[in-house]
């Protein structure tokens, strides 16, 4: 194996520690040695001191078409050119939010946002204004932003988690309002009895349920038969409103997402990610009902950068090449990551790993563990991190780049040779396990 060299990014990572809080302005970078990037392009990238990396983090997934795609970037200078920033209304807002109603079952009407986490918290408010009822439902793993509301159960320490049917509510950070888990009532994923106990009991201050219905915030977790569909009958009974959070999943899994994909339509859902091939913009969208309570400025909503008109741009660009493309996007995208997940399967059993590979392909999880299956966050929890860490570090080690926490973004720039590489790598690196 090379030895690579890593001289330029310490230099960096001591200069940055001077004058970033951290020396990172996410949290999700902090490590040991944060990889500094020079420049990416398709399925690859080059870190400052040179070293190539075959990527499946994709900036944490946005970058579907991968790194630089060229009708991202022509459309984006394109912009740049007529301007940057409006404040106003321009005809590249309509255009895009048509397409967002024509490609999602759930969306009627959008706004636009920046971020995942503004988008997933307008839907909560949404919701709280709409339906006048003070709380929220959301499940242990699912992550739905750092805004204080519904930083809680996201991969908390189990000592303090409590009962896995009757969870408690663990805050993620310092510095959280106490109050805020008053009106948050947090349940084990994938238990739907669970849910009808609870909507049973209060049924009539539920405002709404929000969850990822494909779980990639904590593995790759597939909704057991029936979950989703008995989420949509048990809000609809109680007047309660459902919400996907499709930061992760929207365009990725499918044209119009999770929803699609799964085959249930929430009232609200929040996207982002890949909707724009890696530039900031997020949208929530809804029902006309539900999200006429926005229309008529009952529930506030407001942003200086909201349908920025450069990320509007590539959102046109990505969503409608994904539209018209379909056929010869989903497919093979799909293929190519189940090919993946097979080789990775194999390499394992060859060498006794119990690798556990699950996901619909365009995003995957590997597991080191003996449980048949991962379901929700307790299960997650069981698996063996220290040994998946060192699956991750060998694999990067070996110029592979995955999510730490096991997950991988596919992107239509990995070829049957990128596929190929990989699995050779981890058959290394599973061997010295």
């Amino acid at each position: 194996m090379q030895t690579r060299r890593h001289d330029h990014a310490d230099r960096l990572y001591a200069r940055a520690r001077q004058v970033i809080a951290g020396g990172v302005s996410s949290d999700a970078r902090r490590a040991d040695r944060p990889l500094f990037v020079d420049h990416a392009r398709g399925a690859e990238l080059w870190d400052v001191d040179g070293n190539r990396y075959l990527d499946y983090v994709l900036g944490q997934g946005p970058n579907l078409l991968g790194h630089a795609a060229p009708l991202v970037a022509d459309a984006v200078s394109d912009q740049v050119r007529r301007g940057v920033a409006y404040a106003a209304q321009h005809e590249l807002e309509a255009q895009v939010a048509e397409r967002l109603c024509s490609m999602v079952p759930a969306a009627e009407l959008v706004r636009f946002n920046t971020v995942g986490s503004e988008a997933v918290h307008g839907a909560i408010r949404l919701a709280r204004g709409h339906t006048g009822r003070p709380k929220i439902v959301k499940f242990e793993g699912n992550y739905h932003g750092w805004l204080d509301p519904v930083l809680y159960s996201v991969h908390p320490d189990l000592a303090l988690a409590g009962d896995a049917r009757h969870p408690t509510a663990v805050g993620g950070t310092a510095g959280q309002p106490r109050h805020d888990a008053d009106d948050l009532i947090v349940l084990p994923y994938n238990d739907l009895p669970a849910v009808a106990e609870v909507f049973a009991r209060s049924g009539d201050e539920i405002a709404a349920v929000i969850l990822e219905p494909l779980l990639c915030n904590t593995g790759c977790i597939t909704p057991a038969p029936g979950y989703l569909e008995g989420l949509r009958e048990l809000t609809e009974q109680h007047g309660s409103l459902l919400i996907f959070d499709e930061i992760i999943t929207g365009f990725r899994v499918a044209p119009g997402g999770a929803g699609e994909l799964l085959g249930v339509v929430p009232d609200l859902a929040a996207f982002g990610k890949a909707m724009a091939g890696g530039m900031q913009v997020s949208a929530l969208v809804g029902s006309a009902e539900v999200m006429g309570t926005i229309a008529d400025g009952k529930v506030a909503h407001a942003g200086t950068f909201n349908s920025h008109p450069v990320g509007m741009a590539a959102a046109d660009a990505v969503l409608r090449h994904l539209d018209e493309h379909r056929d010869d996007v989903y497919p093979p995208l799909t293929a190519t990551g189940q090919r993946l997940m097979a080789g990775l399967r194999a390499a394992a059993a060859k060498h006794g790993v119990p690798l556990l590979v699950d996901g619909p392909g365009p995003v995957l999880q590997t597991y080191i563990t003996d449980q048949a299956a991962v379901t929700d966050y307790r299960t997650f929890a069981a698996c063996d991190r220290a040994a998946m860490t060192r699956f991750h570090a060998g694999l990067f080690a070996a110029g592979i780049s995955i999510v730490p926490r096991g997950l991988w973004f596919l992107s239509t720039e990995h070829t049957a040779d990128h596929v190929d590489e990989t699995i050779a790598v981890a058959d290394s690196v599973l061997a010295a396990l």
